[in-house]
């Protein structure tokens, strides 16, 4: 009979030190461990990867160790769902201190089922307490107009300023030199922008040339040549992108939209676009301003200036 070790933790931000803390005698004598990091504890147990493989490798009569009920379980679902399969397969679960650290949690009998029941329920309700307060706290921050999350260096009017110098030929030290921060801090700037990769990938497109060893600029020479040459690309634009693109004061865009292919995808779509570089180009420009302004429009720009920045040519 083997004592098993399983640990969990809900996020990255969070370890598994008091976990260990508390099985340190077993983790000592070697017991074999299974972890699940960052997995949240609405994953029931069942479903995760390492306690997955604890069960796989579990033979009858061993023993589950947990430092604490909820790494395994927190709701009453999950200990439905559990405690059958382990009493099927003769394995025990015992909590290494407090209260139940006498009980083993897997045993097949009423007094056990009430306990484990009301544990489950108390860990629910405990959860869902947590998750309730932060949503209410959030809801409070946002109401009383607190910005959440890291302050940004530069507001969104500097952050439009960078990206517009960086397309006329402004280095990344120079930029940041001016704006008296960090480098890491305009390429961050410039990469929710898709800034930087569209530059990089028209000059690779043009004659393999893209960027300085220094900075990752893309070089005079491939600006140059991305201005001189204006292949015909295609490019998915993905919808949202498509949305903010309908009324921009740009003719050639607006006809590339119209003659392009909408294609579904799931609950999304996109447009298929068969244009000119520059035309393409044109369109990450007029919709990254507004598309700065919410996670989800940061992502489908990304998503477009990366397509844009890989583009084929067409035959």
């Amino acid at each position: 009979m083997t004592d098993r070790v399983y640990l969990r933790h809900s996020t990255d931000k969070q370890t598994d030190a008091r976990q260990r803390h508390a099985l340190g005698g077993l983790l000592a004598v070697g017991a074999p461990v299974y972890e699940d990091p960052a997995t949240s504890s609405r994953v029931l147990s069942l479903d995760r990867t390492g306690f997955k493989r604890l069960l796989e490798e579990a033979a009858v009569g061993d023993t589950i160790r947990i430092a604490d009920a909820a790494r395994l379980f927190r709701s009453v679902a999950d200990v439905l769902a559990l405690r059958p399969v382990l009493i099927r397969r003769g394995l025990h679960l015992k909590v290494e201190s407090g209260l139940l650290s006498g009980i083993d949690l897997a045993a097949d009998d009423p007094g056990t089922k009430m306990v484990v029941s009301v544990l489950a329920a108390v860990l629910e309700f405990q959860r869902d307490m947590i998750s309730e307060n932060t949503k209410e706290g959030v809801a409070a921050a946002e109401a009383s107009g607190k910005v959440l999350g890291r302050p940004s260096a530069l507001d969104e009017d500097q952050a439009a300023d960078v990206v517009q110098a960086y397309r006329d030929g402004a280095a990344v030290k120079a930029l940041a030199r001016q704006y008296s921060t960090s480098p890491k801090t305009i390429r961050r700037v410039l990469d929710d922008a898709g800034a930087r990769a569209v530059l990089a990938g028209l000059a690779d497109l043009l004659d393999g040339d893209a960027v300085t060893a220094r900075n990752h600029d893309a070089t005079e020479d491939g600006r140059d040549q991305a201005a001189d040459a204006d292949p015909t690309v295609v490019v998915d634009v993905p919808g949202l992108v498509v949305e903010h693109l309908a009324d921009v004061p740009d003719d050639a865009v607006r006809r590339a939209l119209q003659n392009g292919q909408t294609i579904r995808r799931g609950q999304g779509y996109s447009v298929r676009v068969t244009a000119p570089v520059s035309v393409h180009t044109a369109m990450t420009e007029h919709s990254a301003a507004a598309l700065m302004h919410s996670p989800v429009g940061r992502k489908a720009h990304r998503n477009h200036s990366g397509r844009v920045a890989s583009v084929r040519i067409t035959s």
